[in-house]
């Protein structure tokens, strides 16, 4: 019986070791990680804006909207930055359920007039090698986005060039980019509407 029992603590020991030191390196670890996303956030932000300066900070007004025609039921960040008092520009999070497998997320940066800044891919799971050319470390695909607006394009342009459209495909793969582009055209359409919303902080 003793066997069994010293057996018992000599184990409690060691997970209660072994959760102290998760604990210690969680501890340790989780402000150099909230720092590194609020970098790579703020660098992220500040790629899809126009040059400053800027009297805020757009992490600081961050505002939280669910709008189905930006992708998601649930709650997602818009940044605002605005100049001289006015309202300047912003960065939407949209999102699409129709890439080839799954999910899309991206930044898109817009000037006051709905101009698109810049958008990049935040996240995905698209195919390595194909799908994944969204991203603007494997291709510029996503640049094609620049300076475009629904003033400068229209609606039968907002697909790929095989379907009739302004934009690039990837040789073997349209989901992707269809998918892309329909999650972008929705929120510039969106944006259009909804401006007030946007800045009403």
């Amino acid at each position: 019986m003793n066997r069994w029992f010293r057996t018992g603590l000599v184990l409690g020991a060691c997970v209660m070791g072994a959760i102290a030191v998760l604990v210690l390196v969680y501890s340790l670890t989780q402000n150099r990680i909230e720092n590194t996303q609020q970098e790579w956030l703020s660098s992220s932000l500040h790629a899809l804006l126009p040059e400053g300066p800027y009297d805020n900070d757009p992490i600081d007004t961050v505002q939280w909207l669910s709008v189905a025609a930006l992708g998601s039921t649930e709650p997602a960040p818009v940044y605002t930055v605005y100049q001289n008092q006015s309202p300047y520009a912003a960065v939407l999070t949209i999102s699409t359920q129709d890439g080839y497998n799954g999910k899309i997320q991206l930044l898109l940066g817009l000037d006051f007039c709905g101009t698109i800044i810049g958008a990049r891919v935040t996240q995905h799971s698209e195919t390595p090698g194909l799908g994944d050319d969204i991203e603007l470390r494997r291709s510029d695909w996503i640049t094609e986005f620049n300076e475009v607006s629904l003033s400068t394009t229209e609606n039968n342009d907002w697909t790929v060039k095989q379907a009739g459209g302004t934009f690039d495909a990837f040789t073997g793969a349209t989901i992707t980019p269809r998918a892309v582009i329909k999650a972008i055209h929705r929120a510039l359409q969106w944006y259009e509407v909804n401006r007030h919303l946007v800045f009403a902080i």
